[in-house]
């Protein structure tokens, strides 16, 4: 019995230094393996309060120490950093992962990071940035489309309107529109007093009188609020009298007094040394566009012309006949008065709407924009020393659409475009009284050269009385509106 139980003893401490052993064996051999290779990887988030500090979580395996490099040349040794860049970029970010038997691999990511206001910030700048119109080139102009912006007219940085290159527009982030006049504000022709229109004026509110004593006042210079949409790049001005570009373009048309708010649609290039901005109002009729410069360095910004080369003057011409019957193109039918670029479409030649087999007439058909005329530019100064009347036969077609825009109002005008574009700011006018007009019938409308009955050159005197005019035009169905019309024309005579 003590034997056998020696033997049981035995036998289990045998038992328990075996176990022993075998532990020890393997904890030796746990102890002499080398360490797993490591596994690099993290992942980022960009915080909600700031798009330049970016937050790394660390989810690397079988590794002791990191070393981050986050592509702009700063470094750290944190398990799960957070690092703010100084702007936006795209950068290269490299964790490198190590074990504790120096063994290291690499993950890189690239992190893009956009200012989620960078279209803000092409418009206003950090805190604010302030545009001038673009004063190489074309600075502004209207035309039938986005397209063909400044077909039909365009102004250049010329010294014809050194006021407007003058103007400041600063948009600040806060939300704020300033307008800095520079102390002139242009009469826009058909908006101011006649004795304002086409020149720089004191910008004073006694000179923002509009044609019948409107105040134009809060056009001034001024600080007002605008609102920015970068989905659909529409900037939208409030406050009474903010504008842009020139102060008759509003929405959804163009106006003649102050509005409490504008809308248009911008395009922001980034150029060498210096943004460019184009303005664009669509209308239904055309497009007016503008362009605008905010340069980094303003010592590279061009100078302002504010004096008009001068023009070589026109041979001046005395006929003794200046006709167009409309009936055809040939002499017989046409002396002086050849039609040139216009905004309405001329047939010459078509059956009398009256009378379909007697003498041909023109048709004279409105397209859609808002100011239509038929032109005929001469390359003389007319002088007027043979006629003392200009007379115009009109058929005005009962089927025309007159419960919108188009009016019966006709109208002939005579003025200089060799010398100014902007024919428009000196003509002189003879107008027909819409209340005097028949329809489906054929009317003689004689006016005396001496007595224009409307236009802001009527200051600087009749055709009988100057010697620089070159430009004629024939106006029917009404301007400032796009509807279309139909009419007849004939004998437009000058005796």
């Amino acid at each position: 019995m003590k034997k056998s139980i020696k033997k049981k003893h035995f036998i289990q401490a045998f038992l328990l230094v075996g176990v022993f052993a075998f532990f020890a064996l393997a904890s030796c051999s746990k102890d002499d393996d080398p360490a797993e290779d490591p596994i690099a990887t993290f992942q980022y988030e960009i915080s909600e309060d700031n798009y330049l500090t970016v937050i790394f979580t660390n989810f690397s395996q079988n590794a002791e120490t990191y070393n981050w490099d986050f592509g702009d040349g700063n470094t750290s040794t944190e398990e799960n950093p957070i690092h703010t860049y100084d702007g936006p970029d795209t950068y290269e970010v490299v964790l490198t992962a190590t074990n504790k038997d120096g063994v290291s691999r690499s993950f890189s990511e690239i992190i893009v990071l956009d200012d989620p206001d960078y279209l803000l910030s092409l418009l206003a700048g950090e805190t604010s940035k302030t545009w001038k119109l673009y004063r190489i080139e074309t600075s502004m102009g209207v035309g039938p489309s986005v397209d063909s912006p400044r077909d039909w007219w365009f102004l250049e940085n010329d010294g014809s309107r050194p006021c407007k290159y003058f103007h400041e527009f600063t948009f600040h982030r806060n939300g704020d529109y300033v307008f800095d006049d520079k102390g002139y504000m242009w009469g826009e022709g058909g908006v101011f007093h006649e004795d304002f229109v086409g020149e720089c004026i004191e910008a004073i509110p006694a000179n923002m009188v509009g044609p019948d004593g409107e105040d134009l006042s809060p056009w001034l210079g001024g600080t007002h609020a605008f609102e920015f949409n970068p989905n659909t790049m529409q900037v939208t001005l409030t406050g009474l009298g903010a504008w842009i570009g020139v102060v008759k373009v509003g929405t959804p048309g163009e106006v003649t007094v102050p509005q409490s708010s504008v809308s248009f649609i911008i395009d922001i290039e980034e150029r060498d040394g210096y943004d460019y901005m184009h303005v664009l109002f669509v209308y239904d009729w055309g497009v007016w566009s503008f362009s605008y410069a905010h340069y980094h360095d303003p010592a590279q910004e061009p100078d302002v012309v504010e004096e008009v080369d001068p023009i070589d003057p026109l041979d001046e011409l005395t006929p003794t006949e200046m006709f167009n019957t409309f009936a055809s193109t040939s002499d017989e039918d046409v002396q002086i008065l050849v039609p040139t670029e216009s905004t309405v479409e001329l047939t010459v030649g078509v059956d009398d709407p009256a009378d379909p087999d007697g003498v041909k007439v023109g048709q004279y058909h409105r397209i859609a924009t808002e100011w239509q005329e038929l032109q005929f530019a001469t390359e003389y100064y007319i002088q007027f020393d043979n006629f003392t009347t200009v007379s115009l036969d009109v058929y005005i077609p009962s089927d025309n659409d007159f419960s919108g825009g188009l009016t019966k109002d006709i109208a002939i005008v005579i003025a200089n475009s060799h010398d100014n574009a902007e024919w428009w700011n000196h003509h002189l006018q003879y107008d027909v009284n819409p209340d005097d007009v028949v329809l489906d019938e054929w009317q003689t409308w004689t006016f005396q050269l001496g007595e224009p009955t409307s236009g802001p050159g009527i200051p600087d005197g009749t055709p009988l009385e100057r010697g620089d005019l070159n430009f004629f035009a024939i106006s029917i169905g009404g301007a400032g509106h796009p509807d279309p019309g139909t009419f007849y024309i004939r004998n437009f005579i000058f005796e």
